[in-house]
């Protein structure tokens, strides 16, 4: 037998004493979640109610051999910062599984947490501008000094209503959202904003706004106690599972290695597909990059991907947004048309 059954979760401890310390819990007071800790790559939220032991499967009903679950957040930074693995992943081994979005509820507001080393969202700004230089992602954190939000239930829900109209929509419409938040400075729980990016990424802004003020909210609860039942406190989480309901799960911002040997891991036989690592190919799948995303997708270093996406600036098929801590790359055409 290739594994032997396993009846609670685990984290797959690779050779190296980095991979190790990468996937476990971070020690960190987690006396407000927004407080991330950018060694270990995690945003952790305080411990709500006991965990069920019983197990949570996976869903069976899919072609696939292995489901990933993705415990995030609309505004989780560390989540941020492995779009660019997670984006690779996708295009590389993403025949080999399905991937399912959880919110996990980082914020509820700022009553909850009122203590610790961030009691107040001017708090948070600094800090987002320090795990910005850590992930090498593009990070404002003069959001919270400017529009801070209140809450990330709001842009949560708003994800499980975009989820009820299209799954592919849904993905796109997480990512623009988060380029709201952490590149443009917007406060992503006012509808005007959720409701302009249903409509960039082709989504219906109105049925939205209705999803959300009624089955979102179930939906969304519906991933909190997921959840909890499994005792995920910290994002991001991916919990792989495959037709057995054995499972591996990884915990954190890490280099794109470790997201493909801990699928390997579970399901060695996976097929890896080749694409087209181009700059203009990669624009062929994303409306947006940034230098990060452009340099772990294509295989070039940070300098050759940032000449690269100058280049194609430069020949008015992209163009840039600059924010404080970084630039991203937006292709020059409709949104709504690009891939995850």
């Amino acid at each position: 037998m290739k594994w032997m059954p396993i009846l609670l979760l685990f984290t797959l401890t690779l050779n190296s004493q980095t991979t190790h310390n990468a996937l476990i819990m971070s020690k960190k007071d987690p006396a407000n979640p927004l407080l991330c800790d950018p060694t270990a790559g995690l945003c952790e939220i305080p411990a709500q109610k006991s965990p069920s032991t019983s197990i949570q499967e996976a869903p069976t009903n899919t072609e696939k051999p292995i489901h990933i679950r993705y415990f995030t957040d609309p505004i989780c930074s560390s989540c941020w910062g492995i779009e660019a693995q997670l984006r690779r992943l996708k295009l590389e081994y993403g025949s080999n599984f399905t991937l399912e979005y959880c919110m996990g509820g980082l914020l509820p507001s700022w009553e909850v947490y009122n203590s610790g080393a961030i009691s107040k969202p001017s708090d948070v700004a600094h800090h987002w501008d320090e795990v910005s230089q850590q992930y090498d992602m593009p990070i404002d954190g003069d959001v919270w000094l400017e529009d801070p939000l209140p809450s990330s239930f709001p842009p949560s829900i708003a994800f499980k209503a975009a989820q009820m109209q299209d799954e592919k929509k849904a993905v796109l419409f997480m990512r623009r959202i988060r380029e709201m938040v952490f590149l443009e400075k917007k406060n992503i729980t006012l509808s005007e904003h959720l409701e302009q990016a249903a409509t960039q990424v082709g989504l219906n802004a109105a049925q939205l706004k209705t999803d959300m003020e009624g089955p979102a909210k179930a939906l969304f609860q519906a991933d909190l106690d997921l959840a909890n039942s499994l005792g995920v406190r910290s994002f991001p989480t991916l919990i792989l599972n495959d037709s057995e309901q054995q499972r591996l799960v990884l915990k954190g911002v890490r280099p794109y290695e470790q997201f493909e040997q801990t699928l390997l891991a579970l399901f060695p036989e996976a097929t890896k597909t080749a694409y087209d690592a181009t700059p203009e190919g990669l624009f062929s799948h994303y409306n947006s990059l940034t230098i990060k995303e452009m340099s772990v997708l294509s295989g070039l270093s940070p300098v050759e991907a940032e000449q690269a996406l100058r280049r194609l600036e430069e020949e008015n098929k992209t163009q840039k947004f600059s924010s404080k801590n970084g630039p991203m790359w937006i292709k020059k055409a409709p949104q709504g048309t690009g891939k995850e």
